[in-house]
């Protein structure tokens, strides 16, 4: 059998540790996969960075983890970490990006390049979300009406509550029936 691995790439403000993140991790634990967490270096600096800035700041601290693995790699990544779908196209690599910047021409050119299924989650009230481009990247697409960057929805946060919720199934059923069938 196989070893696998899932690497979180955080996003720029929280963490690994951050709930969109932490449940797909724990959604690829439960399935028997280890799981790296990277910590971005400078954790600050990507705000200041530019396009493609951002990419050249990430990409080698992505590649590091990929290359501290073996075994099979699931990429999973958050808002900046979804800069890491370059290297997921050039290391054939399924992904899961939660809120990705589908705004970023670095982040779409991975994308469109990726040879293995990758899930798009993201919301239709997030600037960096755009729905006609993530269903023509992949048919595996989960959107959330009026969910902001952080999966947010108006109202109680009992319902932003249960769009982590529907984000974490969504993983599952990506694992089960399209990674790791």
């Amino acid at each position: 059998m196989t070893s696998r691995t899932v690497i979180v790439l955080p996003g720029g403000q929280y963490g690994p540790a951050a709930p969109l993140p932490m449940y797909a991790a724990d959604a690829a634990e439960r399935r028997g996969a280890d799981v790296v967490h990277v910590w971005w270096n400078e954790p600050d600096r990507p705000l200041t960075l530019t396009e493609p800035e951002r990419g050249l700041w990430v990409l080698p601290q992505a590649t590091k983890a990929v290359e501290s693995v073996t075994g099979d790699v699931l990429l999973i990544g958050k808002s900046l970490g979804s800069y890491g779908s370059v290297l997921a196209a050039d290391r054939e690599l399924p992904a899961v990006w939660l809120t990705p910047n589908l705004t970023s021409d670095w982040v779409v050119d991975g994308l469109r390049r990726s040879t293995e299924p990758f899930l798009l989650v993201g919301g239709t009230a997030d600037r960096l979300w755009n729905s006609t481009m993530a269903r023509e990247l992949t048919p595996y697409v989960l959107e959330v009406p009026e969910a902001d960057h952080g999966m947010y929805v108006p109202g109680r946060l009992a319902a932003s509550a249960a769009v982590l919720g529907q984000v974490a199934t969504a993983v599952e059923d990506f694992l089960d029936e399209v990674v790791w069938s």
